[in-house]
């Protein structure tokens, strides 16, 4: 069932990547489709049957497994093994995530690029089978676990994105200045030059590097450079490449969305060490370094006022792109540095409080999965009975 099979109608249908991807420990609807014809030719799960995976690029996911729900029998394809059973469903497949069942499948798989365990393999796997009424309250108790997990990450993530609004809003009203308010306003073409990033380089200068950079990447996701990466590039010696200094904003020259092109980063501290620009970002300095606080423009222009302006300079169809010349037309504000400094800080706090969320929410969630996984071990661990 090569995934050009799938469609959006006909008979259900799992692909065994689907299995990895996008489904859970149990399912009562199928994310794909087969025509008639070809279900014809496949594998058929009915309602309550197990769909297990045979390979993976790992032994650790290899033998993912998915019970069916459904009211109507579904199929599945090749790299997957329907188990049929008089078991509970979820149950089994709860059991198919536990440590018993890794220990035994480690010692069943076979492969080194793709690790494979075979449905003749998968038959020697022992499998507890307590009574159904306590297989139905084992899997009462992991429902409530997985349930209670989902909530919590839904309250996080909704708690992270109401702090990023939050920012927004506040760096937004502490960044507009009217145009009657007294603070004067300056193009970017008056106030400093643009320069280009590292040209005529191939991809071996970037394996092999002797020299620090600031990558596409860098600047597209921070507000101030990130100088702790190890981006390297060769830069051999009396080759002319301008090199970054504290106070240099940045901008990405391109991108596939005109909303995100031209996004800034700004170097906030000083650099050790001759560090270079990367070919698809442009580089701003100001002509005096004391227009603008640094860490005041790292957040200046990336307020929605100044995103506008930039967006504004875009052209292009599939690719957007801004140039140097359509740059300098920009305008920013130019408060006083004490009033630069007053919302810097302001601005400041308000992103270390997003950011420790945004740190604290996977590590509150990995602990609250390590807590499911080992109560979920407890529960589906038995002592074998005698022979």
């Amino acid at each position: 069932m090569p995934k050009t099979d799938l469609t959006d109608a006909g008979v259900g249908a799992i692909h065994y990547g689907q299995i990895y991807t996008r489904y859970g420990a149990w399912t009562t609807s199928t994310l794909s489709y087969v025509a008639p014809e070809t279900a014809a030719k496949l594998v058929k799960a009915n309602p309550r049957d197990i769909i297990i995976t045979n390979t993976s690029e790992n032994v650790e996911d290899v033998c993912k497994a998915v019970a069916w729900l459904g009211d109507l029998p579904i199929v599945t394809g090749g790299h997957a093994t329907v188990i049929r059973h008089d078991q509970d469903p979820k149950y089994l497949a709860y059991w198919f995530q536990s440590e018993s069942f890794r220990k035994q499948k480690r010692a069943l798989a076979t492969g080194t690029k793709v690790i494979d365990v075979s449905a003749r393999q998968l038959a020697k796997v022992r499998i507890p089978v307590p009574p159904l009424e306590v297989q139905r309250e084992i899997v009462r108790i992991l429902d409530q676990f997985t349930q209670l997990e989902a909530e919590l990450e839904a309250e996080l993530e909704a708690e992270l994105e109401a702090r990023r609004q939050q920012y927004v809003f506040y760096r937004d009203e502490l960044l507009a200045f009217p145009e009657a308010g007294g603070v004067r306003r300056v193009s970017m073409g008056d106030a400093g030059s643009f320069f280009g990033g590292l040209s005529g380089k191939s991809k071996a200068d970037f394996t092999d590097g002797n020299a620090r950079f600031v990558s596409y990447i860098n600047v597209f996701n921070n507000i101030a450079v990130d100088l702790a990466r190890d981006d390297f590039v060769r830069v051999d010696p009396g080759e002319r490449q301008r090199t970054l200094t504290r106070g240099d904003i940045i901008f990405t020259g391109s991108s596939e969305t005109p909303d995100e092109v031209g996004m800034s980063s700004v170097v906030t501290q000083g650099l050790a060490e001759p560090t270079y620009l990367n070919s698809f970002s442009i580089g701003f300095r100001l002509d005096n370094p004391d227009l603008l606080d640094p860490e005041f423009a790292k957040h200046l222009f990336r307020s929605t006022g100044m995103r506008q302006q930039i967006i504004k300079t875009a052209s292009g169809v599939t690719r957007f792109n801004v140039s140097k010349a359509r740059l300098g037309k920009v305008e920013f504000p130019v408060p006083s540095k004490d009033e630069q400094a007053r919302i810097a800080g302001v601005l400041d706090d308000f992103e270390a409080l997003v950011n420790s969320l945004s740190e604290g929410l996977p590590a509150e969630l990995a602990a609250r999965r390590q807590q499911y996984e080992y109560y979920r071990d407890k529960l589906l661990t038995f002592e074998e009975a005698a022979a």
